[in-house]
């Protein structure tokens, strides 16, 4: 079992990663490490998968009890950041990693921003801090490659109307139509983590992945992070349906300037090339309001909120209120103008 932290070399306290520069950064001393610079301590090849879930602190000596799917923690007890390296290993390595470009305190800030902007929301939910934890989490996902051959065929109408002498003509043109595609699509994401609400996950995109980098350990210091729950063919279907709209749009497009389309056959193969896991940052809230709990979450990169907070039944009265009394007054004046008001 193998724990790894990182001690400051200047200090001794232990490291965490900074997302304002990118670093390895120690709250205590101010020494900052590039983390591409630093040997990362994990061997790929020394996994195996049935491992005890007891770790101990290499600071303070405490046991580490964690669920089988956490890859890096916090010490209760000394709030050391720790990553278990055993889980991050052999066919549980991640291959990349988009790092947190928000901090807590800048995630803090702007969740109770977007709170603000709810209209509808309770007047409680808006001005009182209810936030019960926030955690910065790595969430596992896989990454698609997927190519498609698409065939369509199916029936398609043109029509014209022009004037000769007296009368109006309108002219309608049939064609067979026959289309074929090649569609590759790449980094479509499927959040991986039994734990993750997938609705949830799917609006926080898109992440950058320009911002992808070779996943090393430190990136993970000071955070939570998850392992994939189900491998890349168990969610193959997940990625399959998240591209459907897009095929569709691509053939729809492919057949603008018609008045009609009719497909009588679709014919879409799709073909797995390639899945990549990687760690994708998020923060997660915990709100707690009118003693129910409500689940948000938070682009770690873009600073995205999605989650669905309460909603005030006195304001959507009101708001209906108003739009059937605006409604009503505009009745009104139509009337009073038609019935010869301004003579």
């Amino acid at each position: 079992m193998q724990v790894v932290d990182y001690k400051c070399p200047s200090c001794g306290n232990g490291m965490s990663f900074d997302s304002a520069t990118g670093s390895l950064s120690c709250s205590s001393c101010g020494r900052k490490e590039d983390i591409e610079q630093i040997p990362d301590p994990l061997k790929k090849d020394a996994f195996s998968e049935n491992e005890a879930n007891e770790y101990h602190c290499n600071s303070c000596g405490a046991v580490i009890m964690t669920e089988s799917e956490t890859a890096a923690t916090v010490c209760s007890f000394c709030g050391s950041a720790v990553v278990l390296g055993d889980r991050l290993t052999g066919k549980l390595a991640p291959a990349m990693v988009i790092p947190f470009a928000i901090s807590k305190e800048e995630a803090m800030k702007a969740f109770q921003k977007w709170c603000k902007r709810g209209l509808l929301t309770p007047k409680g939910f808006v001005t009182a801090d209810r936030i019960k934890g926030i955690t910065g989490l790595y969430v596992p996902f896989w990454l698609y490659e997927l190519h498609n051959l698409v065939e369509a065929q199916g029936r398609a109408t043109k029509v014209r109307t022009y004037v000769s002498g007296d009368y109006r003509y309108t002219e309608t043109q049939h064609f067979d139509i026959y289309r074929k595609l090649r569609l590759n699509y790449k980094m479509v994401p499927v959040d991986a983590s039994e734990k993750m609400n997938d609705q949830l996950m799917d609006k926080l995109e898109p992440f950058p992945y320009q911002q992808l980098k070779g996943f090393k350990t430190p990136y993970l210091a000071g955070y939570i992070a998850e392992k994939y729950s189900y491998d890349d063919g168990q969610l193959l279907p997940r990625a399959n349906d998240k591209i459907k709209q897009y095929i569709e749009a691509s053939i729809s497009s492919s057949v603008a300037g018609y008045a009609t389309v009719n497909f009588s056959n679709k014919n879409i193969n799709n073909t797995f090339t390639n899945a990549d896991y990687c760690l994708l940052p998020v923060w997660v809230v915990h709100y707690d309001f009118n003693k129910l709990e409500y689940t948000f979450a938070m682009n770690g990169q873009t600073g995205k909120v999605v989650g669905k907070p309460p909603i005030s039944k006195a304001k959507v009265f009101a708001w209906f209120a108003g739009i059937f009394g605006i409604s009503l007054l505009s009745l009104k004046c139509i009337s009073w103008m038609m019935g010869g008001g301004f003579l």
